[in-house]
């Protein structure tokens, strides 16, 4: 099982989408964790709902403080408690340019409207004032501009005839509650599905001289142009379950070398272990340094003698 992302979350009062988040982490399959609360108000009532949950906190007031003082200090405990990704939920503060290089890529926020509409403010209100038939949230990626920055999923409702700021406020909520957990389910894992781990394999498969790929046996394969394949890439073949690389070995004693030093990350593939190959399990924080060396060392091993003393 791969080691769970572990998130921060802001906020600025009661909490209710870090909440959704945090119940929604207690499940069995959920990818994330919640390992701290933090708030820019040491009374906001979410603190005590994460208290109350067992998981750490941190409040402080922004008041008086510049802007990127004050995030520094955020970053720091988000560092202390072993953060990887940090998602926003009702954090009412504008953000300063040094914390989001830092979280760059890692840090999410919910904005109720479906953006890029009605960024800021008082969003429920200027969906009522343009006569829209629909509304909902968004969450997206954090960027230096407000509300901006790659769309990652968003929830729609329909506008009622006698609804008001409040009552849409009332239904976005609850499409909010539903919508954050699943989408930063889906993106602390992107680097893990299956797709990824491929582009990834194929971008350094294909970096090899003379290096092509072709579906082979089943899945796509790497091999050199007037040689022999010397990867494949698998995912669920033969209904193993399992998504790794394939990679060709000097021979059995490598392959078996490699296993007994590590059989939670390297297997005899089927049908392929015996003629000396090897697997590398792939879903569990692949060294790719690793696995980018030994690719090399497989390309070798199958590439025209023309081509096999190129330095690569």
């Amino acid at each position: 099982m791969p080691e769970k992302a572990r998130v921060g979350v802001l906020i600025s009062g009661r909490g209710s989408n870090m909440a959704a988040l945090l119940y929604a982490s207690r499940l069995g399959d959920c990818p994330y964790e919640i390992v701290l609360v933090a708030a820019n108000d040491p009374q906001a009532p979410g603190l005590k709902l994460a208290a109350g949950e067992g998981i750490a906190t941190f409040g402080l007031s922004h008041l008086g403080m510049k802007r990127a003082a004050f995030d520094a200090i955020i970053t720091a405990e988000l560092e202390r408690a072993g953060v990887t990704h940090v998602a926003l939920a009702g954090y009412m503060r504008l953000l300063s340019p040094e914390f989001v290089a830092h979280w760059q890529g890692r840090c999410l926020n919910i904005h109720p409207s479906l953006l890029p509409k009605h960024k800021g403010l008082h969003t429920h209100q200027a969906v009522l004032d343009a006569g829209e038939t629909e509304t909902g949230c968004t969450i997206h990626i954090v960027t230096p501009e407000l509300d901006d920055g790659p769309i990652l999923g968003q929830a729609r409702i329909a506008v009622l005839p006698r609804d008001t700021p409040e009552t849409l406020a009332t239904r976005v909520q609850y499409a909010e509650h539903q919508l954050y957990p699943r989408v930063l389910a889906d993106f602390v894992t992107a680097n893990t599905r299956p797709e990824a781990l491929l582009a990834r394999v194929r971008e350094l498969a294909l970096a090899l001289p003379a290096a092509a790929e072709k579906r082979s046996h089943g899945s796509p394969g790497f091999y050199v142009e007037g040689g022999k394949f010397f990867a494949y890439f698998t995912d669920n073949h033969h209904g193993d379950g399992i998504t790794a690389l394939l990679l060709k070995v000097s021979g059995l004693d490598e392959a078996a070398m490699l296993i007994e030093q590590d059989d939670s990350r390297y297997f005899r593939p089927k049908y392929f272990g015996p003629a000396g190959w090897v697997g590398i399990k792939l879903t569990d924080g692949p060294d790719w340094a690793a696995i980018e060396a030994m690719m090399a060392a497989a390309w070798r091993l199958c590439a025209p003698k023309r081509l096999a003393m190129l330095p690569i």
